[in-house]
């Protein structure tokens, strides 16, 4: 048998291939979308890829399996369960509970888990010239290391309401299920730690069923359900706002893109022609850099593994976008903004000069010292904003901060004040950055970062309070 984790560290993502060399073809589970490196690991071990099997209908990135069908012909195996409301609009195989598909002499069994989604599945692999018994369990986002998968997401991110309590209630009962497995089945999740389809994740690949039954909070719960509905549904992260939009697209038709975009480099007159119209423009430059100088009006959103989720925040699907981004990131930054289906890239700028040379003035951030916040903090004439998330807020925060959590910024603007000087900050820097950007772009001229945020804040040993 053969086995190799794909690991998407830019959204915490996990797909994987498994192969029968005697046969010599594979599988494929949650593909992402940027599939060349499915293809490399089938062509370095000689395999054909003839199965795509996916757990359930993905929030948080835009599957690639019906693009890894068109190049390989493989058929697409999707969950049955669920319901009419839950089933897939593009032809495939349909898969219910305690359904088995053969990859050559590898065995694949199928468990209807819902919980997270009501047609969730899970695929259990038993390697059957080595035994009867079964090797591992793919468990999408039914079952993490160290967490489980969020019912939430449903109500918070696809306006069902209602559903997180029913979802909840289905993720005791899949659990149950996955407990009466042999101690010693691998564990091999959709995600890892930071992905926001949880709250928390462990760091590590994978696990074994007796090791979550002994580690995983959730198991402390199995006599008490409502004690665990209750944890479940507490303190999750928001989900971001195109998580909806990916719910939508891997359900039905789409437009397939089989490689890597390739973006335009815009001319300055193009640039400025669809800057001066209102194309959105994303500056990827680090926040140090952003904040020496910036085309007022850009959204800074630096290109590092949390990229493709703040633009999935800030930008629409149906509205073309720019970039600012040194060339040699553009491929990076293609595969991660397809990854979530953000192709509507109108093309790019590498620095800019575009906008100076035809008279812009660029723009640069205002900071303040810690030193000097405590005694603004003193004088009572600021406005302190914590754009941290909710349960980072409430966990530890400058005494008199509001909240106003940088994703939902734009929706907000009237919790900031235009009259007193507003003093913004998250953890590091990053999501301040962001912020200051967002905030400038609207209007607000009287906006000044503290970048190095609570962890600074908190390493002094300054007060913090909790609520």
């Amino acid at each position: 048998m053969f086995f190799q984790h794909v690991y998407d560290k830019t959204l915490a993502q996990a797909s994987y291939v498994i192969g029968c060399q005697a046969a010599g073809v594979a599988a494929v589970i949650d593909p992402r979308r940027d599939v060349d490196v499915y293809l490399e690991i089938a062509k370095a071990n000689k395999f054909k890829i003839t199965h795509i099997f996916e757990t359930h209908i993905h929030a948080d990135f835009l599957s690639g399996s019906r693009e890894l069908a068109q190049l390989t012909g493989a058929q697409i195996y999707l969950s049955d369960e669920g319901g009419a409301d839950w089933q897939y609009q593009f032809p495939h195989v349909g898969l219910k509970d305690g359904d088995e598909i053969m990859v050559g002499n590898l065995k694949i069994k199928v468990m209807h888990t819902p919980g997270h989604t009501p047609e969730h599945i899970s695929f259990l692999l038993t390697d059957t010239p080595a035994s009867p018994e079964p090797v591992m369990i793919f468990t999408g986002d039914f079952v993490f290391v160290g967490d489980v998968g969020r019912p939430d997401l449903l109500e918070k991110a696809a306006g069902q309401t209602g559903t997180q309590r029913a979802g909840a209630e289905q993720m005791y009962e899949s659990l149950k299920k996955f407990a009466a497995l042999p101690d010693f089945v691998q564990v091999w999740p959709g995600h890892g730690a930071g992905s926001a389809c949880g709250k928390a994740l462990g760091a590590v690949p994978s696990s074994t069923v007796g090791y979550e039954k002994m580690r995983n909070w959730a198991f402390r719960y199995m006599n008490d359900k409502e004690g665990f509905i209750s944890y479940l549904l507490a303190d999750q992260p928001e989900p971001p706002r195109y998580f909806a939009m990916m719910k939508k697209l891997n359900k039905v038709e789409r437009a397939l893109v089989t490689e890597v975009p390739k973006y335009k480099k815009l001319s300055d007159s193009e640039f400025i022609e669809a800057f001066n119209q209102g194309t959105p423009l994303v500056d990827t430059r680090n926040k140090v850099n952003f904040a020496k100088g910036f085309i007022p009006g850009s959204i800074n959103i630096q290109n590092n593994n949390s990229l493709a989720t703040w633009a999935g925040w800030y930008l629409d699907y149906d509205k073309p976008f720019m970039l600012l981004a040194a060339e040699d990131q553009l491929e990076d930054i293609a595969r991660k903004l397809m990854r979530i289906g953000l192709d509507n890239v109108k093309g790019y700028i590498d620095s800019t000069d575009p906008y100076t040379k035809n008279g812009g003035k660029l723009a640069t951030v205002e900071f303040v010292e810690k030193e000097e916040l405590k005694k603004l903090i003193s004088a009572n004439n600021i406005q302190v904003v914590d754009l941290r998330g909710a349960s980072e807020y409430k966990s530890g925060h400058i005494k008199g901060a509001d909240h106003v959590f940088v994703g939902t910024l734009p929706n907000n603007l009237d919790k900031i004040s235009k009259d007193k000087k507003v003093i913004i900050h998250c953890q590091g820097g990053d999501r301040a950055s962001i912020g200051y950007s967002l905030l400038t772009k609207y209007g607000f001229n009287n906006i000044v970062n503290y970048s190095p945020g609570i962890n600074e804040w908190a390493a002094a040993g300054e007060e913090l309070v909790s609520e």
